[in-house]
């Protein structure tokens, strides 16, 4: 046990487990946006995925999961960059175009990360404790957060920073998606090119898959 905590506790372990929780993290992503999508079905088929959802006890579980996988993966990603900090206090004047070349997006995660977590907050306060509009089919009440949606996508501002924040996390999945996989060890010339090119569609389809809503809400009206 003590070994495994030194593990989790050691530079290369917080990277590891950065790409476990990121990787479960892309997964609720897809699931999340795919569930999203049926708002182009219309308002019963929207609501009624989103009632059977929250109405399912196990739904508790996993919303503590993720909040687990968000927490550990925000943690461990502020410990490593202090780490880093901290054994590089002055950042180089000039930096490598070589193999340790590191791009823009990579040099500014934690400003990404940081507007994402802005993001999520308010994103919760707007829609999961947002206001509870009810509805009826076939006489069962549920809540109308096809409406909400709709209601809330209509406001310019909203779209604005929902599409700024949403091209943000299209920049932080992009560089993090292959990241993951290589920080757990498949980095190499075999699987390299295949990974970058299944992260690139990856990102590609969920970035635009949650890009596309807010705009079809809004010029719905």
């Amino acid at each position: 046990m003590r070994g495994f905590y030194q593990y989790i506790e050691s530079t290369i372990g917080s990277k590891q487990l950065m790409g476990i929780t990121g990787l479960g993290l892309c997964g609720f992503l897809l699931v999340h946006m795919s569930g999203n999508l049926l708002l182009f079905v219309g308002p019963e088929a929207f609501n009624m995925y989103s009632h059977k959802l929250v109405s399912n006890p196990l739904i508790y579980v996993a919303e503590v999961g993720l909040v687990a996988l968000f927490l550990v993966h925000v943690f461990k990603a502020v410990l490593v960059s202090w780490h880093n900090k901290q054994a590089r206090p002055v950042d180089y004047i000039r930096h490598t175009n070589g193999d340790k070349h590191t791009t823009p997006v990579s040099r500014t995660l934690m400003a990404q990360g940081l507007i994402i977590l802005v993001f999520v907050i308010l994103h919760l306060a707007t829609f999961k404790y947002g206001p509870h509009y009810k509805i009826t089919y076939n006489g069962e009440e549920v809540r109308d957060i096809y409406r909400l949606v709709i209601e809330v996508f209509h406001q310019p501002g909203y779209v604005v920073w929902y599409t700024i924040a949403l091209l943000v996390l299209s920049l932080h999945l992009g560089h993090g998606f292959y990241s993951c996989f290589q920080t757990l060890g498949l980095n190499h010339p075999k699987y390299t090119p295949a990974l970058k090119a299944i992260g690139l569609i990856y990102d590609v389809v969920v970035s635009a898959g949650f890009l596309v809503l807010p705009f079809y809400a809004y010029f719905r009206g």
